[in-house]
């Protein structure tokens, strides 16, 4: 309401405090009745859903311009919308598990690191050469990307259900099952397929062509490891069942062959057995 309204009655120097100061008025007023309504956990889910709306919002407002900043408000929009998607689908999904951290806002050092690293190179794109950031079609392809990667994780975490968590699990529960139908019947990992993409996707989006190479090494030497890892753990829950199941059914990412245990030079790392 406050940024549409200065299009709609112009930016006067009484209507400018509205326009540009409002929104954080209207995040406090929104955070001092959410402390008021809610306590404990429920408080800390609606804050931080309520902070990705209003970011959101502001990314859908940027999507208007005509210039660099539109891409920049479709990638807010879909970097809002895939974190607050996570904690949608594991509530409804597997709400046994449901933390603060189903959001993935704290994901890693690494991944805040990557995201910082994205919107410093668009800065200084768009600052010293604007042009760049003007290739509509091209971020549209981004956008597509994301969609499609978002559309097929969402996908396989509402086919696994209870069987899909955030964290590599270490023990087998009697309720675990081997999920092989639906997307998985198609690769063993849709997933983190669709996670990769998805961030390639959201470089694609702000026309980051550095980023883009990085994000794509970077994602691929990530799932590598995370799969490796988990499927470490699924072959010792499933034994022989997990093994046919590897024989007919290729990861799904580009060059990664996962878990076979002839191969004894990958290693794992310890940030690899969660998120």
């Amino acid at each position: 309401m406050c940024f549409l309204s200065g299009e709609v009655l112009g930016s006067t120097s009484e209507l400018w405090a509205l326009k540009y100061w409002g929104p954080a008025f209207y995040f406090c007023l929104i955070n001092f009745i959410l402390k008021y309504l809610y306590k404990g956990f429920i408080y800390e889910v609606s804050i931080r859903a309520t902070g990705l709306g209003a970011v959101m919002a502001v990314g859908l407002y940027l999507v208007s311009f005509d210039n660099g900043l539109k891409v920049l408000g479709l990638y807010i929009v879909a970097l809002t919308f895939f974190h607050f998607s996570e904690f949608v689908a594991v509530a409804l999904t597997n709400p046994r598990t449901v933390t603060i951290d189903s959001f993935i806002l704290n994901h890693s050092v690494q991944y805040a690191v990557a995201a910082v690293a994205s919107w410093i190179e668009w800065t200084i794109e768009f600052y010293f050469f604007p042009g760049m950031k003007t290739y509509f079609w091209l971020s549209s392809f981004g956008v597509l990307m994301c969609f499609g990667g978002e559309l097929l994780r969402k996908t396989a975490m509402f086919t696994a259900k209870t069987n899909f968590t955030h964290t590599v699990q270490f023990v087998k529960h009697p309720d675990h099952q081997l999920v092989t139908h639906g997307v998985y019947a198609m690769c063993r990992h849709p997933s983190y397929v669709g996670w990769f993409y998805w961030s390639i996707g959201t470089q694609i989006i702000l026309l980051n062509p550095v980023c883009v190479v990085i994000y794509t090494l970077a994602s691929w030497t990530f799932f590598r490891e995370r799969v490796y890892a988990e499927e470490m753990t699924l072959l010792a829950f499933f034994g022989s069942e997990y093994t046919a199941y590897q024989r007919k059914v290729g990861t799904g990412l580009p060059f990664i062959r996962g878990y076979i245990p002839e191969n004894v030079k990958q290693k794992v790392k310890d940030e690899h057995w969660s998120y």
